[in-house]
Order: C-alpha cells, then sequence, then structure tokens
C-alpha cells in the first residue's frame, strides 16, 4: 500500500501495511493514530512489558518491529492521548482476537492455508443467469455442539454438516450473519470490535478459509455479512481510538446509531480506506463470493431518515467502494440490504448507480408479509399489494430476501405470521413459499424457516431439527426441498428474469376470489402459476392457456406434503383451474400440437 493512496481514500490493501506482519527478522507492527501523543505495542514475545512505537514524521503513523514476536502470540496497542489517558486497543487491522471478554489481537499468518477451489473460482459469477437461492445462518445457533460450553462448532467442524444440508435441500449459497470479531453474542455479529478478525467463537482465520474452501469444492458459494455503518462503542475498539474521533463523526447529532453505536464518518478518507480494504480482504484473502452489506439506508440518508437528506461523502464513500471492488473481484456478488425508495442502488458506478449487484427487496417481503396476516375475508381489499411488487420490480435487481430480522424480536416466525389455526397456517404458508419462489428475484431464506418453525430465533440455541418427528413439519421440510428443486431447474424461473417479456399477468382482476396467475418465461415452453389465497374453494379461468397443455409440477395443497389433495400429475387443456383453499399450483405449459 502506498500511503498516499491511504490519506486520498484509494487504498483497498491497507491491511498489507497496518496491523502486524511477519518479516524475516520479526513482526512489524504498524497503527494509524494522528491524534496520539504516544504508542506502545506489548504481548507475549516482551513478557508484556510496553515498547514504545516509532511514528513516522507527519504520517500520523507508528511502527516498531520485534524481532521476538512470532505467529500465534497475542499483542495490544496501548494509546496514549494528549489528555492523559492510557487505553489499551486491539488492532484496528488485526487478524486474529481473543475470545471476549479478552481483547488481545493474534499474529496470524494468512498464508497458512492453501485452499484447493481453483475449478469453482474459476467458474462462478454474479449468477444473474444462474439460480441464487441463498441459505442464511447464523453458525452458533443453527447446530449446537454438546462438547463445546458454549455450544459453538469450529468453522471446519461444521463445514460437512452444512454442505450436505444445503446441498440436499437446493441451496446455491451459504450467508453467514456477520463473521466478524465482536463482543457481544447478542448482536449476532452487527457491532464490531475486529474487522479484519474472524469471530474466534468459531475459530481461527485458517478454519474459516478451510469452510469455504470445503463449501466451493462441494458446489456451493458463500456470502459474508458485513457491517460498513457502524461499530461497536466497547473501549478497546475503534471508538475514539487515538483519544479523538478518528473513525467516528465528531460528537453530534448524527455520531451515534439507533442501535448503540457508532457511525462511521466517510468524510474521513482512511476511514473509507479501512473499510473498502475490510471489504477487499474478506473477498481475496477469504474467497467469500459475494459480501451483503447491512443497513445501507443509513449510509444513503443522514440516520436513515430520507427527511434529513443524503449524506453525500457516504454516498461517494459506497460509489468507490463498490467500483474498486468490481474492479478487484468482478465475479463476486455486492449485496445491499436497503430500506430506501433511492434510485439506482444496483445501477453501475459509472451510469450514477450505487454499484450493487442486487438489493433485498424489503418492499416485497414486508406488503407479502402483511397480506398473508390479514383474514381471508379482508383480502379482496388488499388485492392489489401482492400485485405491486411487480409495479417496481425493474427498477432494480431485486432479491427476495425472508431474513433473520422477520422472526425475531415479537415479530413471530414465517410460519406463525400466517392467519389461522395450525392447519390453515401450514396450508398458507405452502401458498407463499410457492408464491416466493415463482415471483421473479433471486431468493434468501433463514434457517429454522424450512422446518416451520415457531419458536423464534435465539442465538442460543440450535434450531427446532426434533419437530421433524411431526408429520406435518416433516411434509413442509420435504416440499420446501422439492420447491428450491424446481427452481433450480427451471431456467424461466430466474433466466433473464429481470427483462420484462419473461413475466406476465395472466389473472390480476379477480378481487373477490383472491385469486391470482402468471406466466413466467416465453415461447414454446413456459410455467403458470396460480394461486387462492381465500378460505374457500375457488375456479380459476385462464383464457390465454385454452390453445395449450397444462401439466402440473407441484401443487401446494398435495397430501404429501401436509394438504389435502392426493398427488397425481393433472393435466389441462381448456384454462380451466380448480383450486383448494390456501393454495397454489404450478405448472409446465406448451402449445398443443
Amino acid at each position: 500500500m502506498k500511503l498516499q493512496e491511504f490519506y486520498e481514500g484509494q487504498a483497498f490493501d491497507a491491511y498489507e501495511y497496518f496491523g502486524a506482519h511477519e518479516e524475516k527478522d520479526g513482526v512489524m507492527f504498524r497503527t494509524y493514530a494522528p491524534g496520539a501523543s504516544k504508542v506502545t505495542v506489548f504481548g507475549e514475545f516482551n513478557q508484556w512489558t510496553e515498547e514504545e512505537m516509532i511514528p513516522l514524521e507527519k504520517s500520523g503513523v507508528y511502527e516498531l518491529k520485534c524481532e521476538w514476536a512470532k505467529v500465534g502470540m497475542m499483542y495490544k496497542y496501548v494509546i496514549y492521548t494528549k489528555e492523559g489517558w492510557r487505553v489499551e486497543h486491539c488492532d484496528p487491522y488485526g487478524f486474529g482476537m481473543e475470545l471476549r471478554p479478552n481483547s488481545a489481537s493474534y499474529i496470524v499468518d494468512l498464508s497458512e492455508y492453501r485452499f484447493h477451489d481453483e475449478v469453482w473460482m474459476k467458474n462462478r459469477d454474479k449468477n444473474y443467469n444462474r439460480p441464487l437461492n441463498i441459505y442464511e445462518v447464523h453458525l452458533g445457533s443453527w447446530r449446537t455442539n454438546e462438547k463445546d460450553e458454549n455450544g459453538w462448532y469450529r468453522y471446519h467442524e461444521i463445514a460437512d454438516k452444512l454442505i450436505a444440508h444445503a446441498k440436499e435441500n437446493g441451496y446455491t449459497h451459504l450467508e453467514f450473519l456477520p463473521l466478524s470479531e465482536h463482543p457481544a453474542d447478542c448482536s449476532w455479529g452487527y457491532q464490531n470490535t475486529g474487522y479484519f478478525s474472524p469471530t474466534s467463537r468459531y475459530g481461527t482465520a485458517r478454519d474459516l478459509m478451510e469452510l469455504v474452501d470445503k463449501c466451493h469444492q462441494a458446489g456451493i458459494g458463500v456470502i459474508m455479512d458485513f457491517v460498513p455503518i457502524h461499530f461497536a462503542t466497547d473501549y478497546y475498539g475503534l471508538a475514539k481510538y487515538d483519544g479523538t474521533e478518528l473513525y467516528e463523526y465528531v460528537q453530534s447529532d448524527v455520531t451515534d446509531s439507533e442501535w448503540g453505536t457508532r457511525n462511521f464518518d466517510y468524510s474521513r478518507r482512511e476511514v473509507c480506506c479501512f473499510l473498502q480494504s475490510a471489504a477487499n480482504y474478506w473477498l481475496k484473502e477469504y474467497h467469500f463470493d459475494g459480501i451483503r452489506m447491512d443497513a445501507i439506508s443509513r449510509a444513503i440518508y443522514w440516520q436513515g431518515e430520507p427527511d434529513r437528506g443524503v449524506n453525500p461523502c457516504a454516498l461517494t464513500f459506497m460509489k468507490n467502494m463498490n467500483a474498486g471492488l468490481q474492479k478487484l473481484h468482478p465475479t463476486a456478488m455486492l449485496i445491499a440490504e436497503d430500506s430506501t425508495t433511492f434510485l439506482k442502488v444496483t445501477a453501475p458506478v459509472e451510469y450514477d448507480g450505487l454499484g450493487f449487484d442486487y438489493k433485498w427487496d424489503l418492499g416485497w417481503m414486508n406488503d407479502t408479509l402483511n397480506y398473508f396476516k390479514t383474514p381471508p375475508k379482508e383480502r379482496p381489499e388488499h388485492y392489489y399489494k401482492l400485485k405491486f411488487s411487480m409495479d417496481y420490480f425493474y427498477n432494480e435487481l431485486y432479491l427476495l430476501a425472508l431474513s433473520h430480522d422477520e422472526v425475531v424480536h415479537g415479530k413471530a416466525t414465517i410460519i406463525q405470521k400466517m392467519w389461522g389455526d395450525y392447519e390453515d397456517k401450514f396450508s398458507q404458508c405452502r401458498a407463499f413459499y410457492l408464491y416466493m419462489m415463482t415471483h421473479p428475484g433471486k431468493k434468501l431464506n433463514f434457517m429454522g424457516n424450512e422446518i416451520a418453525q415457531f419458536r423464534e430465533w435465539d442465538e442460543k440455541r440450535q434450531q427446532d431439527w426434533e419437530l421433524l418427528k411431526f408429520p406435518m413439519h416433516d411434509g413442509f421440510y420435504h416440499y420446501i426441498r422439492k420447491l428450491n428443486e424446481l427452481y433450480c431447474q427451471e431456467e424461466q424461473l430466474y433466466k433473464d428474469e429481470y427483462d420484462r417479456e419473461m413475466f406476465r399477468w395472466l389473472v390480476d382482476d379477480a378481487t373477490e376470489q383472491s385469486v391470482y396467475a402468471y406466466e413466467r418465461g416465453k415461447g414454446e415452453k413456459t410455467l403458470v402459476a396460480v394461486f387462492n389465497f381465500s378460505d374457500e374453494e375457488q375456479e380459476c379461468v385462464i383464457e390465454e392457456a385454452e390453445n395449450r397443455i397444462l401439466e402440473e409440477c407441484m401443487n401446494s395443497d398435495w397430501h404429501i406434503y401436509g394438504g389435502s389433495t392426493e398427488k397425481k400429475i393433472e393435466v389441462i387443456r381448456d384454462g380451466e383451474i380448480v383450486l383448494a383453499p390456501f393454495s397454489g399450483r404450478f405448472f409446465w405449459s406448451e402449445k398443443e400440437v
């Protein structure tokens, strides 16, 4: 890294300069602390005796080479502020950290692990014309380890179990909640202290590399959740790192976030380099296939509030970061979690966009879940709520996400959100997922949703896998598996899906019946999805299908999945389709010869 690029906000490799790096005759420690009066380093290599670091003239950089320091040893920096305070800090650019509540950094050799995923890396792309079906996972609570006092598996230990589950159930990618170091388990990784440190809860940098490598060798992609908006306030982290607001805004009404954390100050180019280097670090060093960036709305607008206006420095940062990452990693995916209507989030930076590849469609998620909470008799009044998503779908490259945020904090799980009693909830949830998987847009589902878990997610407990002993849950589980299989097999459901010609409403005015129908794809063979979201049997007539043969490939009411209809492959030639209450049917459609 060139220091001038760091000061100009153009560096993406700051972690190769700052931090602790093994050299021939020792380890070089470097940190950026322009507001400090003095900086020292101490650790296992000097019996925790402070050694003063050397300030590089007019640079804000302090460095020291320690010949006794070795890979695997712990260390800390001590910042002496101009006000006379002495504060011990972990290394902002450290590659490993102690388990909470301890806070020392580790000297790590990133070259220790050798990847074996050359074929995967050569052939991967952004999945625009491939199925993208993401399984979102909190690593500590997918399954728990009885042999560990905290219940955690190490990265490489859980790899085979996760890979088998993903492959058996038709997921193309795993997405992990943030794996960068964080002090509080209950933050799920969204309040960071170590932006370059894989959390030690589950192992080391080498262990995480092995997990990603195993996934790739098995044909599964891996996405990292990344938090470029705010950071934890713990004294040993980034907050007032050098005695001044180095990473955060100077104390004002935009310094603190709604989560009790500190907001990054994007007007500081060194901060921009820190964040974009962290994003590059996970993609380059760990071979992640994408980064999902959290809470982007809080960067677009001040404190996430459109009434306060856009944050121009944050927009510039995101554009520069994404443009740089697109050049460095042209086949990796950049995914935005953004709840605003800000335009061009997924447009290239050269066309005045923010440069993301996909954006979570939180409007679809909220509208759809609210619709399914509504009593059936009231649904005609909300009929167009389900149509609305296609009115704006082509504005961005959307990803339909049912994430961890939708199954916590009293919101109820996906199946619990459905209106009605136990059996009605299952009927509607099956129809809901058929609607989701046939609707345009890439897919994401959080762990536990596939087994129709009624208990809200708790990071301290594993998923309720014992539910699969019960027929309704087991049927639902196999239903989701079959839906995922169909989604990945039928190219009409993912190829060219952002082309307007690949989707067509067939029935969009059956308001009183709560019936919908649409077609995916074009040409000789297409796919037709038909839904009845009322609590009564309905008949749907698709006039455009009268000269076509409709061969059924999925019915959410089939008995094998917990419904009331015996499975049979029905062939329809007159476009007249009978729909059970709270059900969806899915057909291959071909012109009749």
